[in-house]
């Protein structure tokens, strides 16, 4: 079963080096993510949503590619084209994997305008490790399906940030 998070930063550039800092840490088995968006809320209210896999555009190239293969045989590989990335692309939207477009949307409107959210599915995680990586981040913990006692620690390590940026600051 997999756990989700959603974390807000005041900017976008926060939100994506703590996801590159968590794509890093797969690469060593510390977490294992489903999926990893950041949401960013736009001055006009609307929200963009940074996908490091899009589905319907992976469809679609490789329905073209196999449209023209298949297109060649019949001797018209641009209809061939033409249908294989139409279907790749309607392949693609109905297999949207990871968290839903449509939730993550309805959860960035509520950030102020600017800011940003970073929404993991988390599959396994390594929680002393990664906690102990996310000191120096910052951030908000917006919702959570970790228990009480994972939750707190994981706010603990993103408000030491903060602390630390306090006094800092008053120092």
């Amino acid at each position: 079963m997999a756990d989700l998070l959603v974390v807000e930063f005041p900017t976008e550039a926060q939100a994506e080096a703590l996801r590159t800092k968590l794509l890093g840490m797969q690469q060593e088995y510390l977490v294992e993510l489903g999926d990893a968006v950041v949401a960013v809320k736009q001055a006009d209210g609307s929200v963009k949503l940074n996908q490091l896999f899009q589905p319907v555009k992976a469809g679609a190239l490789s329905g073209a590619l196999w449209g023209s293969l298949i297109g060649l045989i019949f001797l018209m590989p641009i209809a061939g084209a033409a249908i294989g990335a139409a279907s790749g692309a309607m392949g693609g939207k109905l297999a949207d994997l990871g968290i839903n477009d449509a939730f993550m949307k309805d959860a960035a409107m509520t950030l102020h305008s600017g800011n940003a959210a970073l929404f993991l599915l988390i599959r396994k995680m390594t929680t002393d490790k990664v906690l102990a990586e996310l000191h120096g981040f910052g951030g908000t913990v917006l919702r959570s399906s970790f228990d009480e006692t994972k939750e707190e620690a994981l706010r603990e390590a993103l408000a030491g940030a903060e602390a630390a940026q306090a006094a800092a600051k008053s120092a």
